[in-house]
């Protein structure tokens, strides 16, 4: 299954929650089975690195964040079989991007996949700060994306 990570500027939540989902899956067993990258609505972090201070907090937990800021193109709804938006904007900005209905249904929020979640959105720690309950949040979800990878894998065909 090819995933991808969806935030605003493709440098602090998508990449942290695409490292969570690919530590996840190496865990349980199915590292094999998923693709995982990240991607942002927004363009103007385009070609920097994850931003610091997420990735101090994601290599506290044993996570390293990949990649340099891109910008989600229509050709991402082709490519990917899940596009996992971080927040409620996030998941409108692709509705908008979206290549018409079947694009759109590939759009879930990763807190969709958290069944205790308090909200449906993983806040964005740029202005805020609060980097750690973010790498928090985006395991949380990580797990659950997995563990509906896995009820998928070990489900009998046809």
């Amino acid at each position: 299954m090819r995933i991808l990570c969806v935030c605003l500027g493709n440098i602090c939540r998508s990449p942290a929650a695409a490292a969570a989902i690919r530590d996840e899956a190496a865990r349980a067993g199915v590292a094999e089975a998923v693709d995982v990258d990240s991607a942002g609505t927004g363009s103007w972090q385009l070609g920097k690195p994850p931003d610091a201070r997420m990735r101090r907090a994601a290599r506290a937990v044993g996570l390293e964040l990949e990649g340099v800021a891109r910008v989600v193109e229509g050709a991402d709804f082709e490519t990917f079989d899940l596009i996992l938006a971080m927040d409620r904007g996030n998941e409108a900005d692709l509705g908008q991007l979206a290549p018409g209905a079947a694009g759109r249904g590939k759009v879930r929020r990763l807190r969709d996949f958290e069944p205790d979640a308090d909200s449906p959105d993983v806040p964005d720690p740029y202005l805020v700060g609060n980097f750690e309950e973010v790498v928090d949040i985006v395991r949380a979800g990580a797990a659950g994306v997995v563990a509906d990878l896995r009820q998928r894998l070990d489900a009998p065909a046809g």
